[in-house]
């Protein structure tokens, strides 16, 4: 409006303008409004971008044609304002972007010099407007692609830190699974999260924020519930079925079988609690009191027998089962430092242990406590167990056997004889067994840790094909695994187009709960100081590409300008110090070399060092900012303080000589030589506001202020000290000069709409980086949470399992079909008890009902296990605790084959461990005894020989050892002395130096 009310009376000459202006601010508002709709907008993304460049374009050849008098400098900044909008504000890609500006450029070159050509009169200053020309372009497209370049990357980084971001709270949510069930498969929920909360404290150190246990014992995991009942229940024949199994038929046998128990444990309301060796024993009542836990353990038992005997029938194998339960009360909880083992202590379950020793075959056994819970629930008959049982009869505990309702009663002698098999007589027993037993079906050990390791790549990135979704059930099963994986990627999918569509420019201007709205400053200080604090690598780049953008206003000048020496010398300081930055931003990289590091080392020790430092430094890289950013914005205009102040005249056509002439419509002007380079000045500071723009991660406040106050110092020279130059240049230039050929206008816009491009730019590439940061630093924190609970569920299976089996079931190539067993020729196995335990454990108010003798049991337990931490003891594997009874082993961590069974030292070696780590117990339990007062003694039972090893349960999974060698280590400790080591005569020859 204010341009058609100054002109006019001039109408005739804008009418182009007055039609391309409004019908191109129609196109863009009609775009605009396009664009916010964002199902269009997609669709046509490229349609919308080729659209508004060629209405630039457009725009940009109807001002230079129709504004008057054609020019070398003609809308120069209005087509270097083309470029640069091309490579940073439209979505083009780099080749697209690189074909336009480059096609845009070249355009305005070609045309002009076609024009010029024809009507200049003198080509020589032409020429070296035209080069200046190129250089300010090749400048503009060298700024634009390394600024679409570095924003390029600077956006997939975000994107790729989003998806991480998305992935990773997935992943977590899945480790945190992952751990609760592995937790909850080896504790009850009640003792597991205060497990937990202390194993999560301990990976984290000891500076948690947590208070420093001040309490010289070790936490006590106990607690006391009464009105329970506690069932013990043996296979009677196991024994020798057992010794003519191999050993991965002897896993799968006490897999199927214990699963099978498992289960029937389950329906009727009872908490398994550890397997011994064929023996079985669970608790009804826990963690929650029942009032039918009687009824529930002895219809346990009958279902047990009930299921043996059909493997009885079915397979002709002579097995039979031996059930005692006992009703009262119990500590129950976890002791030791190592391989916990939730477990039950009491008079009571030690009754209950002697019920189904004291018991029949085939039958449940128990006691008159027991029977009184039942309420007449079940039909008994005489037990008669201290017939068999001497602790029975010393205690005078009156027992029953229970008549099984679902069918009549049957002698011990009748369960005793086998059934012939149809198609058994030519298989062996085990093998029967095996083929009947995995028809069960009993779920694997671990089977839902599901490949927890191959969710991760071996980049460390997340693997989002193995990430379940849903409930996590896993079962190992190929449908179900698919459809998990589809609808985890569907879920993945909508979850990154959510966030990522929330990721634009727009969102910079919206509140947030993380960012400033005006500011883009963080909300949490400490993140704002980690931001500003953060190293920045690619600062020598941003000073390299200022450097660049000096040197094309240097080389502009010197084509246009007069040759003098405040040019020379201006610019000869310039480079000087502009190398000096270079040097300190390179001495790094430059000084690589031995003989120039040696160099630098001797004079200049603190060179090689300055490229960390500005990296590292916040205001290092800040004051070389502020030094580069300042010396190229004055050096764009500096030598227009030293023109020679000359007034331009118009001379007739026959005089022109060392003039320029440039004639369009029939009008010819004439401008002195020395004058056609003003409007390159405004074109030098339009540059030096681009190398403002070039220092991406740079603070945008910062930014900000330096080009404002370069727009306000660039605005007094052209509006004020040198406006009567640029008047008189732009006055006698056009006989009657518009707004678009106005020098002094035009120059003053263009600054101004460069300086607003540029502060958008800068605060969209600030508002980007800063959400970079604030989803990397996101991603870190939930890594380090994700790393915590893979730590956490790697602490808890190898709480569980020896370190070499745990690598078994982490592993990427363990397959949850299978099931681990091991067999090894030659492991030296320990039992080591405190059969005085037994007498000093009491149950009274004073002792909390037996809780403190735990708690001093428990202490024994945790420095046995203290003692496994070091060197020395690193081959010993602690199997688990029965009561007061220590069991570990030597020689699992082998791996069994030719090779080491060649190596016949190596192979004893263990046993000798195993003697040393006996008397280190011995050791401990002395110091025990100084600082309690007590006189226990250590009966330790070793032995030697092969075993199996294996992993069964799927409810509770548990490592073992199995074997004659196991029972004659168990023999050796019962039938030993108090203070000694009992060993076998094999076992003395092989280690002499021990023996007393």
């Amino acid at each position: 409006i204010f341009k058609i009310c100054k002109y006019w009376v001039d109408m005739e000459e804008h009418v182009a303008f007055l039609i391309t202006v409004p019908t191109t601010l129609a196109i863009f508002l009609t775009i605009f409004i396009l664009v916010c709709i964002e199902s269009i907008f997609k669709k046509l993304l490229r349609l919308f971008s080729l659209l508004i460049w060629g209405c630039l374009v457009a725009m940009g050849y109807l001002f230079m044609f129709f504004g008057g008098i054609i020019c070398p400098w003609d809308q120069v900044s209005f087509f270097l304002f083309i470029v640069f909008v091309v490579y940073t504000m439209l979505p083009f890609s780099m080749r697209d972007a690189v074909i336009a500006s480059i096609l845009t450029s070249s355009s305005h070159t070609l045309v002009l010099s076609i024009c010029l050509s024809n009507t200049a009169g003198h080509t020589e200053p032409l020429v070296w407007q035209i080069l200046a020309n190129i250089i300010i372009f090749a400048c503009g497209n060298m700024a634009g692609a390394y600024h679409k370049h570095l924003m390029d990357l600077a956006l997939r980084q975000t994107y790729q830190d989003t998806c991480n971001c998305i992935k990773a709270p997935i992943k977590l949510e899945f480790e945190k699974h992952q751990q609760e069930r592995l937790l909850l498969s080896l504790l009850p929920a009640h003792i597991a999260r205060v497990m937990k909360a202390e194993i999560i404290q301990r990976l984290q150190g000891p500076n948690c924020g947590q208070a420093e246990n001040t309490n010289n014992f070790h936490n006590l995991y106990v607690q006391r519930h009464t009105n329970v009942s506690i069932l013990y229940a043996d296979i009677v024949g196991f024994t020798q079925l057992a010794s003519d199994c191999s050993p991965g038929e002897l896993v799968h046998m006490l897999n199927e079988l214990f699963g099978k128990f498992d289960q029937i444990a389950k329906d009727n309301d009872c908490m398994r609690i550890k397997i011994l060796g064929d023996c079985y024993y669970c608790v009804s009542g826990l963690p929650e009191s029942l009032p039918d836990h009687a009824k529930n353990c002895v219809k346990m038992g009958l279902d047990m027998c009930e299921a043996i005997k059909k493997v009885r029938d079915a397979t002709g194998v002579d097995i039979n089962m031996r059930v005692g339960v006992h009703s009262g009360n119990v500590l129950c909880g976890v002791i030791g430092l190592q391989k916990w083992q939730y477990d039950v202590w009491s008079h009571d379950v030690t009754l209950a242990n002697h019920m189904e020793a004291g018991g029949v075959p085939g039958r449940v056994h128990i006691s008159s406590v027991t029977l009184e819970h039942l309420k007449g629930a079940y039909k008994v008959e005489a037990g008669k167990g201290q017939s068999r049982d001497s602790y029975l009869k010393e205690h005078s505990i009156v027992t029953y056997l229970v008549i099984n309702p679902k069918g009549e009663r049957r002698s011990p002698q009748l369960h005793c004889r086998p059934r012939p098999a149809l198609d058994g007589v030519k298989m062996r027993a085990s093998v029967r067994m095996t083929q009947y037993l995995e028809s069960w079906g009993a779920a694997k050990p671990f089977a839902n840790l599901h490949h927890r390791d191959s969710m991760t790549n071996e980049n460390g990135k997340i693997n989002t094909h193995d990430v379940p979704m849903g409930q996590y059930h896993f079962q190992g099963r190929s449908e179900r695994t698919k459809s998990q994986k589809k609808r985890f990627e569907e879920e993945l999918n909508e979850r990154m187009i959510r966030t990522i569509d929330g990721i634009n420019s727009q969102k910079q201007w919206l509140k947030s709960e993380d960012i400033q709205r005006i500011s883009l400053f963080f909300h949490n200080k400490t993140l704002e100081k980690e931001y500003r604090a953060t190293t920045l690598p690619a600062f020598k780049y941003y000073v390299t590409c200022a450097c660049l953008i000096f040197f094309c206003i240097f080389i502009v000048q010197v084509l246009v300008l007069p040759k003098t020496a405040v040019l020379g010398v201006s610019f000869g300081l310039a480079f000087l110090l502009l190398s000096l930055i270079l040097i300190i931003c390179f001495a790094g990289h430059i000084l690589v070399s031995k003989r120039w590091g040696t160099v630098a080392s001797c004079s200049l020790p603190w060179l090689p060092n300055s490229s960390t430092l500005d990296a590292n430094k916040p205001w290092i890289r800040l004051v070389l900012t502020m030094a580069t950013t300042a010396l190229i914005l004055v050096m764009a205009v500096f030598n227009m303080f030293f023109l020679e102040d000359e007034k331009l005249i118009t001379v007739s056509a026959p005089n022109i000589s060392n003039e320029s002439a440039y004639s369009v419509h029939g009008q010819t002007t004439q401008v002195s030589d020395n004058k056609f380079f003003l409007p390159y000045f405004i074109y030098s500071c339009i540059l030096g506001l681009v190398s403002c723009s070039v220092f991406l991660r740079i603070n945008y406040e910062l930014k900000m202020l330096i080009m404002l106050a370069a727009v306000v110092g660039y605005n007094i020279i052209i509006l004020q000290t040198h406006a009567s130059v640029l008047d008189d240049f732009s006055s006698l230039t056009f006989s009657r000069p518009g707004v678009l050929k106005d020098l002094k206008t035009m120059g003053s816009v263009s600054l101004f709409i460069f300086f607003v491009t540029l502060l958008v730019l800068a605060r969209q590439n600030e508002y980007y980086c800063r959400l970079d940061f604030l989803w990397r630093n996101k991603f870190k924190r939930e890594c380090e949470e994700i790393e915590t609970m893979e730590n956490l569920n790697r602490v808890l299976l190898e709480n569980v399992l020896p370190a070499h089996v745990a690598e078994h079931f982490l592993g990427r190539h363990w397959k949850n079909e299978d099931l681990y067993h091991q067999s090894y020729d030659l492991v030296c196995v320990m039992f080591a008890s405190i059969p005085d335990f037994k007498e000093f454990y009491t149950e009274s108010d004073v002792n909390k009902e037996g809780l403190e003798c735990l708690r001093l049991l428990n202490e024994i337990i945790a420095d046995f296990d203290e003692l496994l931490s070091k060197p020395k003891f690193s081959g010993v594997e602690k199997i688990k605790t029965i009561g007061s009874t220590y069991m570990a082993a030597t020689g699992l961590n082998v791996t069994p084959g030719p090779e080491y069974a060649q190596d016949h030292d190596r192979q004893y070696m263990h046993i000798g461990t195993m003697v040393e780590f006996a008397f280190a117990l011995m050791g401990k339990l002395d110091v025990i005894n100084k600082h309690s007062f007590n006189d226990f003694k250590l009966r330790v039972g070793i032995n030697h020989g092969p075993v199996i090893a294996g992993v069964i349960g799927a409810q509770k999974p548990q490592y073992d050892i199995w074997g004659n060698t196991v029972n004659v280590a168990s023999r050796m400790e019962s039938t030993g002395v108090l203070g000694k080591i009992q060993v076998c005569s094999c076992s003395l020859l092989l280690s002499p130096d021990h023996v007393n």
